[in-house]
């Protein structure tokens, strides 16, 4: 299927006395792409994530995960296909071990034992945390945690991971590793991943973003396509990478760079490129 996630004209709100959360929504989400969702506090981007996990449901419009409509009658098939992280790792621990905690998303989905044993001993080496089968979940580090909390969703074999400010308590090391993490497990698995995110190094990372802002769509496109629009993403509050405010700098300074580079390594190819035609 090309289109693993379909929101058509998707409009939500929590009470019929508050403003919509999200306006007429549509967007796509393909098999096997990372897609990242970015925008102010209350632009709707974790509204959107529970409604793709049939937290919510929406006032308006339709949404589709895998062909079917989200609705309270496909909820657990929905849950089985896609599946969250949390900011706080701890908000979903249930287990006593690591091991328990993970078995606890199959238990409910009825899996067999001796499947179960199988796929826990796969998720936990898929995130680097056999060792840990035994320890108590909330001893362990942040990142760790966050690790576990992967495993767990791993484990039900879901089509679609979502990510919601799921880095946002770790420092620099810890996220850059969770995302590795999560990177390798997606190209293992053939994934789609959806990361809600301020992190901007997640941003570029992504295949696409996708820019909320006041429950709309405001932007969509390659992560590169949109860092180029940086005085507009800034008059909505927005901020964009360290190496994209350098180039800009750069541009007023006389330099005359072509594409907008993502990460040091190209606005060092750029700048090498410049010096060769001197």
């Amino acid at each position: 299927m090309e289109h693993f996630i379909e929101f058509k004209n998707v409009s939500f709100r929590y009470s019929e006395d508050q403003p919509w959360v999200l306006d007429d929504v549509s967007f796509k989400v393909k098999a096997n792409e990372w897609l990242a969702i970015i925008g102010h506090n209350g632009s709707g981007k974790s509204t959107i994530a529970k409604l793709m996990n049939g937290l919510l449901i929406p006032q308006q419009g339709e949404i589709l995960v895998s062909g079917m409509q989200v609705n309270e009658s496909t909820i657990w098939e929905i849950r089985r296909l896609v599946g969250m992280v949390f900011q706080n790792p701890d908000n979903q621990f249930v287990g006593t071990t690591v091991k328990d905690d993970v078995a606890f998303g199959m238990e409910n989905h009825g899996f067999p034992r001796e499947e179960m044993v199988e796929r826990i001993q796969e998720s936990l080496d898929a995130v680097g945390m056999t060792d840990y089968a035994g320890h108590e979940p909330h001893r362990l580090s942040g990142g760790q945690k966050q690790r576990v909390a992967i495993a767990s969703v791993m484990a039900v074999s879901p089509k679609l991971i979502i990510l919601d400010e799921a880095t946002a308590m770790l420092d620099p090391k810890g996220r850059k590793e969770i995302m590795n993490t999560v990177r390798n497990v997606q190209q293992q698995r053939d994934l789609s991943m959806i990361t809600i995110t301020h992190d901007l190094h997640e941003v570029v990372r992504a295949e696409r973003v996708i820019v909320m802002n006041k429950g709309k769509v405001w932007l969509e496109g390659e992560p590169r396509k949109i860092f180029e629009k940086k005085e507009a993403l800034r008059e909505i509050g927005l901020d964009t990478p360290f190496i994209t405010k350098l180039t800009s700098e750069l541009r007023n300074e006389g330099l005359d760079i072509q594409r907008e580079p993502l990460n040091h390594q190209e606005l060092l190819e750029e700048l090498w490129t410049l010096h060769s035609k001197m």
